[in-house]
């Protein structure tokens, strides 16, 4: 049996306490890596241009790179029924804005091309990317057209075409969202 002892005075160990602590912080505040999706397979980075059109081609979407908006949004404190169904979309992409409730956030708003149907109708579908502290937290892919549609990210081939049992499906008509 090997045993080895060191004296160290208590001001030694405290610098040391002192030091891994100051590590800790300092690893914690300048780690500015976006999280990844739940599922670990979606990049959710979007500190710059080059990060948010990465975001977005993730799902095959082919979409002018310039924003046809940015903007700033307050995440309301409380969710009425439209948010709480706009969230049940976040929830869908592993995704939830309920953490960020009160929060004020960027969006980013870019023209899709390559929509299945709408492809001959330049400026009627958008992907909307949610960002905060260059992370997407939330967004859609959505058609303003009067009778238009609001859903995840995922191209339409990955959906249902009747909802689930026990849920409701959501359309959007005039620019609200409804079931």
């Amino acid at each position: 049996m090997f045993v080895f002892s060191v004296k160290s005075s208590k001001l030694k160990l405290a610098l040391l306490i002192l030091f891994v602590a100051a590590a800790v912080i300092l690893l914690s505040v300048f780690s500015k890596d976006a999280p990844a999706a739940k599922d670990g397979a979606i990049s959710l980075k979007a500190g710059n241009a080059a990060e948010r059109v990465a975001f977005l081609s993730q799902f095959g979407w082919e979409f002018d790179e310039d924003p046809a908006e940015v903007a700033e949004v307050i995440i309301p404190e409380e969710f009425d029924e439209e948010y709480k169904k706009y969230n049940d979309i976040q929830l869908g992409q592993n995704l939830d804005l309920a953490p960020y409730a009160g929060k004020r956030v960027k969006r980013w708003t870019y023209s899709i091309k390559n929509y299945p149907g709408y492809e001959s109708k330049p400026g009627s579908v958008y992907g909307n990317i949610l960002v905060y502290n260059g992370a997407v937290i939330g967004g859609d892919v959505c058609s303003t057209e009067i009778n238009g549609f609001i859903q995840g990210f995922d191209p339409p081939e990955l959906y249902t075409t009747t909802a689930p049992a026990g849920t409701e499906a959501v359309s959007v008509t005039a620019g609200h969202t409804e079931t």
